[in-house]
Order: structure tokens, then C-alpha cells, then sequence
């Protein structure tokens, strides 16, 4: 099936696509996370083209089976069930609730290395009594945006989806950095699953349009990253072959679970193969750095444009069927019921606007 026939799924269809691709970008990256691009074609035996188990040597998910999902999956659709029982009204304390509930389930399976580092050191001082308010106010790195599909497809664009993106990642990434990267993730998924011809530069301009605030980094903006990005790939990035592009992410954007670098490299990688999302998860994947993110985040925006038949079937249906079986999850029901609130928020907009007039 061609990129032109999936492009006329349904909205439902392109949402499942989202959090399928999240998932099967998460577990193509899962074996190389945190590992150097010579390591991964030492340990590997060349770039990533399918799902493998991690080797005995991967620093943080070492000898975990192939197909298996990370904290980004996990979380994501952690933060889709809080806004699923929220009606899309996110409750940030219950959120936080949520987080720590969730970690001390990882602390029970010995997972906890896969925290991320702002994740780790929020919920430590949830736990000592800090307001969820100020928990948040040192995280700049991409944890925010890895989790923020669902709010993509529970809003479509507008204030609303601006109000809850921000919100969803006050707790651990409550920046400027950490917001920009979760408002960029949220408005490009959106955008996808409205049918938008260019969902990746409608996100730039979307952030651009409504500031995301948040407390001050000396650190580089995500948005202004994405944007020069973005801007060099259309100038010259598209006529370089996959080597160059890929060392020029790695040493001049860097590929680090900083939110000023990994969600720039997603948005590049995107867009650059955009009519090969398979490609594009798999060329995340042996990027080396935060690869598991980076190809989760190009998988949810590549799934919410074309639908989940843009994945290889067999991997995705490994993906899926361990999703299922290790962590009790599944994509269709829980991306129904968000674009029911997608639906619900836009009937009450209008009815508001129309009360207006």
C-alpha cells in the first residue's frame, strides 16, 4: 500500500497509528539506547533494520528481549489513561500520584535504570512533599515530549491542546526547554491526524503561536533548534546521502536525552523520510544517543500521519502483541476513547462559540 493510499485513513486509524508507531519506534530503539555508534555496529553487527534483543553490554536495559518497550511507551500511556479518566481536564496531582505508583512498579521489576534523568529526580522530590508545581522546574530534557502523543490526539489545535501540553509536563519538565519539546511533539501529532499536508512545520508555527512559558534554562530553545533544523534540511539537508546526515545530527545537533537535541533529530528524521517510516525508525535506532526516544517520537508522528499500515506488519504485530502480554496495553481502545475527547472538546468549542455570537 502506498504513502498516498494511507494518507486517506481515518482519524481514528491515524491516532492508533500514533501510539503503535511510539511503540514500535521504542522498540526498535530500546537495544541501542545510550550506546555509541560504533558500539552499536560492534555489538549489532551494523545499523538496526529489525527488532533484536539488547546484549549483555547495554548500559540501561541490558539482555531485555527483543520487541520489548521502554519508559517512553509506558509513560505515554500512562499520561492517556489520566486524561482518559480527566475527560481531558488533566489533574496534576493525580498525576503525580500516577508517576509514583508507576515507579514503584519499576522499582518492583528492577527497572528503574530506564528513568529518564529530570523523570528520577521529580518524583524524588514528589515523594519528599514538593508541590508538583515546583517539582518540574529543572527538567529539560525529552521526557515531556516522549509522552506527549496521547495529548496530540486528544485535542486537536487549538488553546486547549497548548493549556494541556503545557500541563502535562509541569511535574517533571516544567521549562521552557521540557515544554517547547512537548508542544512540539503534541501539535505535530494533531496536526497528522487532522490530515494537515506539512504537520511538522504547522507544529513549528503552532509553538511560535503560543509560547510555552515555563521556568528559565540557560540551555539552547527546542524550537529554535527545530526550526534552523528544519530550515537546512529543505535548503540543503535532502540533498546529502543518510552517512553525512547522520553525522551531522550527531556532532552538530547532538542526539542526548536533552530535549534541545533529540527532538530536533525526530523532527528532522521525519520529515527527511516521511515516505518511509520504517526507515526512519530504523535510522533513529542505530543514531546512537537517546535512540530509543528519537525513534519513538519520529514513530508517533509518522504513525498519526499515515495509520499503522506504514509499519512492517510482523514487527509490528511483535510490538503489539509484547505490549499486550509484558505490560497489559493496548493502542485501539485507549486511542478511541481519546479521540472521543478530541471530539467532545471540539463539539464544546463550538457550542461555545456559537453561545457567543
Amino acid at each position: 500500500m502506498g504513502i498516498e493510499r494511507l494518507m486517506t485513513t481515518t482519524l481514528e486509524q491515524r491516532a492508533i497509528g500514533a501510539l503503535t508507531g511510539l511503540a514500535i519506534g521504542d522498540a526498535l530503539g530500546m537495544p541501542t539506547q545510550s550506546m555509541s555508534p560504533r558500539d552499536i555496529a560492534h555489538y549489532y553487527g551494523g545499523p538496526i533494520t529489525c527488532l533484536v534483543d539488547a546484549v549483555p553490554e547495554q548500559p540501561i536495559a541490558p539482555s531485555m528481549k527483543a520487541g520489548a518497550v521502554t519508559d517512553d511507551t509506558e509513560q505515554a500511556f500512562l499520561l492517556a489513561q489520566r486524561l482518559i479518566a480527566d475527560r481531558g481536564d488533566l489533574d496534576n496531582n493525580a498525576y503525580a500520584h500516577d508517576l509514583l505508583a508507576w515507579e514503584d512498579a519499576m522499582r518492583a521489576k528492577g527497572s528503574l535504570d530506564l528513568l529518564g534523568p529530570s523523570t528520577k529526580a521529580a518524583l524524588k522530590a514528589l515523594a519528599e512533599g514538593v508541590s508538583p508545581e515546583l517539582t518540574g522546574r529543572f527538567g529539560t530534557t525529552n521526557g515531556g515530549a516522549m509522552r506527549a502523543t496521547p495529548v496530540g490526539i486528544a485535542f486537536a489545535p487549538g488553546a486547549s491542546l497548548a493549556q494541556e501540553a503545557r500541563r502535562s509536563c509541569y511535574v517533571t519538565h516544567n521549562t521552557t526547554q521540557g515544554i517547547e519539546g512537548t508542544m512540539l511533539v503534541a501539535a505535530a501529532v494533531s496536526y497528522a491526524l487532522e490530515g494537515d499536508a506539512n504537520p511538522l512545520q504547522s507544529a513549528i508555527s503552532f509553538v511560535n503561536d503560543h509560547p510555552a512559558q515555563g521556568y528559565w534554562s540557560a540551555k539552547a530553545s527546542v524550537l529554535v533548534r527545530t526550526e534552523r533544523l528544519m530550515d537546512w534540511l529543505d535548503s540543503k539537508g535532502r540533498h546529502v546521502d543518510d552517512e553525512r546526515f547522520a553525522h551531522m545530527l550527531r556532532y552538530e545537533i547532538g542526539t542526548s536525552v536533552e530535549a534541545n537535541e533529540s527532538v530536533p533529530c525526530a523532527f528532522a528524521i521525519a520529515a527527511r523520510f516521511a515516505t518511509d517510516p520504517m526507515r526512519a525508525l530504523c535510522f533513529a535506532a542505530s543514531l546512537g544517543g537517546d535512540t530509543d526516544t528519537m525513534a519513538a517520537m519520529a514513530g508517533a508522528m509518522l504513525g498519526a500521519q499515515y495509520g499503522s499500515d506504514a509499519f512492517d506488519q510482523a514487527i509490528a504485530a511483535q510490538v503489539l502483541r509484547q505490549l499486550q502480554q509484558d505490560n497489559g496495553l493496548d493502542p485501539a481502545p485507549v486511542a478511541q476513547a481519546l479521540c472521543a475527547l478530541r471530539s467532545a472538546h471540539i463539539g464544546s468549542a463550538s457550542s461555545a462559540s456559537q453561545d457567543s455570537e
